[in-house]
């Protein structure tokens, strides 16, 4: 059985090559550069990894937003990021701009339990643009570029399937 059978549209994230691809019939329509865990690919909650296998995007969050806009707990906070806002508060993990909050679709790997990644809070989000380094750095979420995230939150539906694979 192909696992992606009947999905036209959906996100591609490949782990070992810190890149995210949106697909379309197989077509490639955009790649960007993602961040994904420092502790690697892991479905444990608690973990600070990044879960594997299909999840689906189950909100997106900050339509219309300024870019680099600062979020906390899913909402504005009405800050706008720049370095002297991040020297203010060195130990923030910085959500910027839009979140795609991703729940898995896989019963006892990434849904349910121990292991769900809705309540793990697993987000394709914006970070500083300073720290997109090409390698992975975040807590378990997927950080993207501001523009780039921008861009993609347009191009997505709620629902839209994300293949995160190492």
């Amino acid at each position: 059985m192909n696992a992606f059978a009947g999905i036209s549209r959906y996100l591609d994230v490949s782990i070992t090559e810190q890149r995210l691809c949106l697909l379309d019939n197989g077509a490639v329509l955009a790649e960007y550069p993602v961040s994904t865990a420092k502790n690697g690919p892991g479905e444990k909650k608690g973990s600070y990894c990044t879960p594997t296998g299909w999840h689906k995007i189950r909100a997106k969050i900050g339509a219309g937003l300024p870019i680099n806009s600062v979020l906390a707990g899913r909402r504005p906070t009405g800050e706008i990021y720049t370095p002297e806002l991040a020297a203010q508060h060195p130990q923030r993990d910085w959500i910027l701009s839009r979140i795609l909050w991703l729940g898995g679709l896989e019963p006892g790997k990434n849904r349910y339990g121990n292991v769900d990644s809705t309540w793990r809070y697993i987000y394709i989000h914006g970070t500083p643009d300073e720290l997109m380094q090409g390698k992975p750095e975040s807590h378990g979420c997927l950080r993207m570029l501001n523009a780039d995230l921008i861009t993609l939150f347009d191009q997505v539906a709620v629902g839209c399937r994300v293949w995160i694979h190492e």
